[in-house]
């Protein structure tokens, strides 16, 4: 019986693609580099700030230049990290009904605490999350389990009565590796490599209110 909807925020609960984009472009503008279209941005934007900028810079940087052109790209995007973000349509109508259900939930996203403690709380959610776990809440991102069994901790709550959803192969290969039932959304974000059909969601949606037919 599952007592708990835990989700994936970025690309799952929250449209953040188009911040994470304008913090990519301020930073290729910088260097003198060429911006990069909201068409190419998007499906790379769960892929953390070293996805990003290696699509703005490349695949070939060595380590010291990524390393210096991350920490600015994220110090970017820390300046100006809710301007064009929204949560997904359905959304809040899904956390409203979930409530009503009495069922609990939260958040364990990879994004930092530098984010997450200011975004989440600035987001419009009709009721606030139970939990939230971040990149390196404990030290380890997904898809290592080690996030998901703290949240359930946080909320008492057993994995095997959570469900998870998310964007991204490591959000399935998390929930699944500690006994919750998973959900893929196909509203996320998703590059041309991606092979979501091979990640083994018990269930996937194309809305998130299609999910109450699946608790």
């Amino acid at each position: 019986m599952i007592k708990a909807v835990l989700f994936d925020l970025d690309g799952t609960l929250a449209d953040t693609a188009r911040d994470l984009g304008a913090a990519l472009n301020r930073l290729l503008a910088e260097e003198g580099m060429p911006p990069q279209p909201y068409e190419a941005i998007r499906p790379i934007a769960s892929h953390g700030a070293r996805g990003l900028v290696r699509l703005g810079f490349g695949a070939d940087l060595d380590e010291e230049r990524m390393e210096a052109l991350r920490v600015r790209f994220m110090d970017l995007y820390d300046a100006n990290l809710a301007e064009q973000t929204t949560l997904f349509e359905g959304v809040n109508e899904l956390i409203a009904e979930l409530d009503r259900r009495g069922l609990a939930w939260g958040i364990i996203t990879n994004k930092s605490m530098r984010f997450t403690d200011r975004l989440v709380p600035w987001l419009p959610f009709a009721i606030p999350p139970a939990v939230t776990v971040s990149g390196d809440t404990v030290g380890i991102a997904k898809p290592d389990p080690r996030p998901m069994l703290h949240a359930t901790e946080q909320i008492g709550i057993d994995p095997q009565c959570c469900m998870y959803v998310g964007d991204a192969e490591r959000d399935i290969q998390a929930g699944r590796a500690v006994g919750m039932k998973t959900v893929l959304v196909n509203w996320g974000y998703f590059s041309a490599e991606d092979k979501p059909e091979q990640w083994g969601a018990d269930v996937d949606i194309d809305h998130p209110l299609q999910l109450l037919d699946h608790i």
